[in-house]
């Protein structure tokens, strides 16, 4: 049986693609890895705390590897600290790399890439589903998951905390994904049928922050990202 490591986002994609992967009788998740931001102390854009992670990793029965990353890191500087962690896998005898993507193929071209230097293979259970019907396959499964960040070009402050179900899916505007593979939300997951046990966890404040626009935004007009964050303690 071959052995992976999964790219843990605190997430419901990378919490389904777990499902999926212990359903798979010739592969075996033995690790989570998720890369934080130093300063912050939390996953980008999903604003979870390092703490809430290992938590999660608790529940779920795996032990967890945090790469910690600094925000100012160039390209470079990412892939040498990445290929390090990943050398420590190989070495363990781990040749998959699981994701919970689904339908960026520029960010799954980049990840093939990356592992292809040290001869690690990409597994993406999720790969290319139909969104709409994955999303209800998701909740229809048990997966408890919540919201805790939006993009405020796509949904208000109102989306945020709120549990993904039947009647959040249907709540979305027209134009929304409904697993958010444009960017419009991310989630936090505390329970569902890979869990041991649930995470134990309270709502904390919501709050608002501003990213700078990327330099090659043809939208010259917009010069600044709005996000909603809900915190989890």
């Amino acid at each position: 049986m071959r052995q992976a490591f999964l790219n843990w986002s605190s997430g419901k994609d990378a919490a389904y693609a777990l499902y999926q992967l212990q359903k798979d009788d010739d592969i075996e998740v033995t690790r989570l890895m998720t890369t934080v931001n130093e300063h912050f102390g939390r996953v980008s854009m999903h604003g979870i705390r390092s703490e809430v992670l290992e938590r999660q990793a608790e529940c779920l029965g795996l032990p967890l590897d945090i790469v910690y990353l600094n925000e100012k890191l160039n390209l470079q500087e990412y892939e040498a600290i990445i290929t390090a962690q990943l050398t420590k896998y190989n070495d363990l005898g781990i040749r998959d790399s699981a994701y919970g993507d689904i339908l960026l193929e520029d960010l799954k071209t980049f990840r093939e890439a990356q592992l292809a230097r040290l001869n690690i293979r990409g597994v993406f259970p999720l790969w290319n589903r139909n969104t709409t019907e994955l999303i209800h396959e998701m909740v229809d499964s048990g997966l408890k998951t919540i919201v805790v960040c939006v993009n405020e070009q796509y949904l208000d402050k109102s989306f945020v905390g709120r549990t993904i179900d039947k009647q959040f899916i249907a709540d979305l505007p027209e134009g929304i994904d409904p697993c958010g593979e444009n960017g419009e939300f991310h989630t936090f997951v505390y329970d569902g049928p890979m869990f041991k046990q649930p995470v134990s966890f309270e709502l904390g404040e919501i709050v608002y922050k501003t990213y700078d626009a990327p330099k090659q935004c043809n939208q010259k007009e917009i010069l600044h990202y709005g996000f909603w964050f809900l915190d989890i303690l």
